[in-house]
C-alpha cells in the first residue's frame, strides 16, 4: 500500500470512461509503484446504485484511490465509508471536472468558487475514515484570479486535514468550452502550482495537465511532490513499463511482453467466464505498441476481432503476435 505522504508519487489520473477496473488492471501489470485512480464516481451512484459495479476492483490494483463527485457532506460521508469498506487506499474529491453533468449537480470544477464548502466536505470525510483524503482541482475557473483562487482552495482543504492536493495546471471554463476543449485550450501554468508548493512546503502538492513523458515528470518532481499523467499514459501505456525503474529506482527489468500478454489473457478468460466480453478489456490496450512495426494490425485485431460473437482471450495473443513476430523477423 502506498502512503500519499511518501517523498514522491507517480499517479495515473482519473479519466471518465477510461480508467475502469480493466484499464487499471492492465496498467498495474506494468507498474507496481504507480498510484491508480478510479473514474469519478458520483456519491449518489454509490448511495443508490450497484456497489459492485461502481466500487468493485481486483486486489491486484492496489494502491488505488477512489475519486468521488459530490458537494453534500452527508452523502460524501456515506460514500467515503463505503470506499473504505471496499478496500480503497485513498478517497479523492473531484474539484476539477467541468462537464455539464457536474455543473448541473453543483460539484466538480464549480466548487473552485466555494472553497469553504470543499473544506467542509474534506472535514466530514476525515471524521469517518482512516484512509487519506485528497482533492483534485484546477488553478481556477472562468474569470477567477488564479493567485487567490488556488490559495483559497488550498487553505480551506489543508486547514481541515486534507492529505494531498492534486492540481490540474489549467483553468476550467464553465461557459464556452466543452469538457474536451477544457483539457487542451486553457493555457498550462505549471509555475502557479510551483508557487503553491513554495507557499506550502510541508503539504503534499501534486501536478497534472499536459505531461507526456517521464523526463517531464522528473522535471516537475524537482518542484512538487507528485506527478499525474492521464491521456499520455492511456494512449501510450508503454510509459508505465518504465515508471518503476526511472522514477523509483527499481532493480528489475520491466515486464516483458510475453508475460504481459499471458497475464491479460488469463484476466480476460476470467472476465468472459463471469459474463463479460473481450472488448471490455482490449479497448484499453490499443496504444501499447504505438509507433511500432505491426501496430496497425495489432489495433485492428484488438478492435475488430475482439467484437466478434465468438471472441475469446486468444484475440490478445493474436494481436501481440502481429508486433512480436515482426520483431523476431527484423532481428533474424
Amino acid at each position: 500500500m502506498i502512503s500519499i505522504n511518501r517523498t514522491k508519487i507517480f499517479a495515473v489520473a482519473p479519466m471518465m470512461d477510461w480508467s475502469d477496473r480493466h484499464c487499471r488492471y492492465f496498467h498495474r501489470l506494468m507498474s507496481n509503484s504507480a498510484l491508480l485512480y478510479t473514474e469519478m464516481v458520483v456519491a449518489d451512484a454509490i448511495l443508490h446504485g450497484d456497489l459492485e459495479r461502481h466500487l468493485g476492483f481486483s486486489n491486484a490494483e492496489h494502491p488505488i484511490a477512489l475519486q468521488l463527485g459530490g458537494s453534500e457532506p452527508d452523502k460524501l460521508i456515506k460514500s467515503a465509508i463505503e470506499g473504505e469498506k471496499w478496500g480503497y487506499d485513498e478517497i479523492n474529491l473531484n474539484v476539477g471536472c467541468p462537464s455539464d453533468r457536474v455543473q448541473s449537480g453543483s460539484f466538480g470544477a464549480c466548487l473552485m468558487q466555494e472553497p469553504e464548502l470543499v473544506g467542509e466536505c474534506v472535514d466530514a470525510m476525515k471524521q469517518v475514515v482512516n484512509i487519506p483524503i485528497s482533492v483534485k482541482c484546477r488553478i481556477g475557473v472562468d474569470d477567477q484570479d488564479i493567485e487567490p483562487a488556488l490559495d483559497n482552495l488550498a487553505d480551506a482543504v489543508f486547514s481541515k486535514g486534507c492529505d494531498a492536493l492534486w492540481v490540474h495546471a489549467r483553468k476550467a471554463w464553465l461557459e464556452g468550452l466543452s469538457p474536451k476543449q477544457n483539457r487542451d485550450i486553457p493555457p498550462l501554468d505549471y509555475n502557479r502550482v510551483y508557487r503553491l508548493k513554495q507557499k506550502s512546503p510541508d503539504k503534499f502538492i501534486g501536478i497534472n495537465g499536459g505531461i507526456e513523458t517521464l523526463d517531464q515528470a522528473q522535471t516537475h518532481l524537482q518542484y512538487v511532490d507528485g506527478v499525474m499523467l492521464g491521456r499520455a499514459a492511456y494512449h501510450n501505456p508503454e510509459i508505465l513499463r518504465y515508471v518503476d525503474n526511472e522514477l523509483f529506482g527499481a532493480d528489475k527489468n520491466p515486464i516483458d511482453y510475453e508475460e504481459l500478454c499471458n497475464a491479460m489473457m488469463d484476466y480476460t478468460a476470467r472476465h468472459i467466464s463471469a459474463g463479460g466480453r473481450v472488448n471490455h478489456i482490449t479497448r484499453h490496450m490499443l496504444g501499447l505498441f504505438k509507433g511500432r512495426a505491426g501496430s496497425r494490425r495489432y489495433r485492428q485485431v484488438m478492435t475488430v476481432d475482439s467484437c466478434k460473437p465468438d471472441a475469446d482471450e486468444q484475440v490478445i495473443q493474436q494481436a501481440f503476435a502481429a508486433v512480436l513476430d515482426n520483431d523476431l523477423m527484423l532481428s533474424a
